[in-house]
């Protein structure tokens, strides 16, 4: 029961925020931190700041797409969640390289702000949400492949 409420809850969340991807207050409230990080600074440069918050939005969509029909099919499960923790996993950098996340007023970092600190801190549930869910579902995978391969085993 657990992992279908983990599946549920990141799928809301990646329909969520992959729609808000196509909005134009999204696309520049995210700007900011797509800039300064290092694995996707390049997108506001390939495609702009609205043209990145977009592929943005198909990724995430697809995510939850791979994620809804992992529900049905394993392979698809591994798929989604595979993209749901390398999502997390590329903004939970966003720690190490947005300006802000500290708040200096409160001592500097382990203190972290609140629009920039605490708006990103979320993301450490759902990476973990991801890992647990990405573990079950190559379990599920494998045992369904084993369970395969023992009845093709004893056909004759």
């Amino acid at each position: 029961m657990s992992l279908i409420l983990l599946r549920i809850a990141l799928i809301v969340v990646f329909i969520w925020f992959g729609c808000m991807k196509f909005t134009a207050y999204e696309a520049n409230g995210n700007a900011g931190l797509i800039a300064n990080s290092p694995f996707m600074s390049w997108m506001n440069v390939a495609f702009g700041i609205q043209g990145a918050s977009y592929v943005i939005g198909v990724i995430e969509l697809s995510t939850a797409a791979a994620l809804i029909a992992g529900a049905f099919v394993p392979l698809f499960s591994a798929v989604g969640a595979t993209m749901s923790t390398i999502t997390f996993a590329i903004t939970l950098t966003f720690f190490l390289s947005t300006p802000g996340v500290a708040e200096p007023t409160a001592g500097g970092f382990p203190a972290i702000s609140a629009p920039i600190g605490q708006f990103l801190l979320k993301d450490l549930v759902l990476f973990a949400a991801s890992l647990n869910l990405l573990f079950a579902s190559l379990e599920n995978y494998a045992a369904l492949h084993r369970s395969r391969s023992r009845q093709c085993g004893s056909n004759p």
